[in-house]
Parts: C-alpha cells; structure tokens; sequence
C-alpha cells in the first residue's frame, strides 16, 4: 500500500494548482461584480442561499451536528491513524498539509476578518444547531479547509489507475468533502462562501503537502518503528480527550472515532512489541 502511495505521489503535477487558483479568481471577480468586497455586501450577496441552505440541512439537526464534528482534525485523523502502520507515507502528506493548512486559515481568518451569521444576522431567522458559533472569523471556513485538506491527500493516495475507476473515486470524494463541509451552514457557522473558499483552500493545502512530503524528508521517522511510543502516547491521550467529549456531548461520531483509535492503539502496540522481539 505504501509503494501505490509512494508511486501516486510521484505522477502529480504543478498543473493541478491551476483549477483551484482559477476558482479562486473566479469567486474574487463574481464578488466584485457585486460589490461584495466589503462585509455588508459579502453577507447581503449570499443571505439567501444561506437561509435556503441552512434550512434544508437544519431539518437534520442530529446528522449535522455528528457529520460537522469530522471538521475537527483529531476526529477525522482517528479514523486514518491505523494508516501509521500500514501507509507512513500517507501521514506524511498529511502532516505537512494540515501544517499548511493551519497556515493558510489562520492568515486569511485574520486578514478578511468576517463576521459569522450569528454576529450579524437575527439569530431567531435561521437554525442554528449545537454551540452558536460568533466573532469574525468566518472567512474562511476552518473545518472545510480541514476535511479538503485530508480529502486531497486521501483522493491523490489512493487514486485508481483506470479512469472510469479515477472519476468515480474524485466524484466520491469530492461529494463526500462537500457535504462535511456544507454541515458547517447546516449548523449556522459560516455562509455558503466561506465554505467553498474553504474548499478550495484546503485542496491546494493538500496538494501542497504532497509535494513537500515528496521533495523533502521531514517526516521519514513517521515509518521508523521506534518511534511509535510517541504515536502510541498520542493515540491514548486522543483517546481522553475523546471519552471527555462523549462524557459530555454523547455525540455517536465520538464513539466511532473512539473505537477507531482503540483498533490502531491495539494494532500498533502489537507491532512494537514484535518489533522489540526480533
């Protein structure tokens, strides 16, 4: 699995920044053409499509609240972690993109400065589900940013060599991405915008990556088995945490996630104590 990895890595090209630069600059000039560069106008411009949207997805309020939590990178790293044992190389992209990631959201949070739905919008018109999320750090949106990010690495990882095989998996990815991301209208925390920007961002996060992991070593001691101790201590402090989070949300994605690092743990473990043996 880690030689497919390894081998899928190395067919990428520059080429693939162009799509989302071009999104991007296509979302820059259609908010010009609105005179959408400024906050109010920003809001006014995509109010409706996020009352629409927020509403639909609103109706299933317990469905958007679990799916929303994967924006959280130790939730949705839980489920990858057993890839430590058996694909080193994917944690290695992912590593440096989420590094990436953080870099970009951070930055741009802080340089748009938007405010969130409910720090500007009557908090009575919409839905809002879970904790009301405020202050102005709506664009972009993080946890979109996060899933892209990890879904890049994952969709380039593991990509087919047939091409009806190849459509198929970039179409269930980038679905699957889309509808964790857009949970983040459905629960009231970001307009329709801030996710796609997300999106986006998190894709060429992703790419980016990628390509550190593939020019340069930094993270060769993921797949050197004597540094497992330092996963294995991750992985239960993880484990506290998420027993905290099901001790007071009782959310189901916690469970599952829970369950998932309890399997590496077990997994890992059994490998360094064979590993000691020999």
């Amino acid at each position: 699995m880690n030689k497919n990895i390894v081998s899928n890595y190395s067919r990428l090209r520059a080429i693939l920044f162009s799509l989302p630069i071009f999104l991007l600059i296509t979302i820059a000039l259609f908010l010009y053409s609105q005179d959408a560069l400024c906050v109010d106008r920003y809001v006014q411009v995509q109010k409706d499509s996020f009352f629409s949207i927020n509403h639909y997805l609103g109706q299933y309020p317990n469905l958007q609240l679990n799916l929303t939590q994967l924006g959280d990178c130790m939730l949705l790293l839980s489920f990858l972690s057993i890839f430590i044992v058996y694909a080193p190389k994917l944690w290695e992209a992912l590593i440096s993109a989420l590094l990436v990631s953080v870099l970009f959201s951070s930055s741009l949070k802080r340089i748009f400065g938007i405010p969130r739905p409910a720090e500007l919008l009557d908090n009575n018109s919409f839905i809002i589900v879970g904790k009301k999320v405020s202050g102005f750090s709506s664009l972009p949106s993080g946890h979109s940013i996060t899933v892209f990010t990890v879904f890049t690495v994952l969709l380039f990882a593991f990509m087919p060599q047939r091409l009806k095989y190849k459509i198929s998996w970039f179409f269930f990815i980038i679905t699957m991405g889309l509808i964790l991301a857009f949970t983040r209208v459905g629960v009231g925390a970001h307009y329709p915008i801030d996710v796609i920007v997300g999106c986006i961002i998190g894709y060429i996060s992703g790419l980016v990556g990628i390509f550190i992991s593939r020019e340069y070593n930094i993270w060769a001691w993921v797949s050197n088995r004597k540094t497992y101790p330092f996963f294995i201590l991750l992985f239960l402090i993880c484990c506290v945490l998420l027993i905290h989070k099901i001790i007071n949300e009782n959310l189901i994605i916690f469970y599952l996630s829970f369950i998932s690092l309890v399997i590496s743990l077990y997994k890992i473990i059994r490998v360094y104590a064979k590993n000691i043996k020999n």
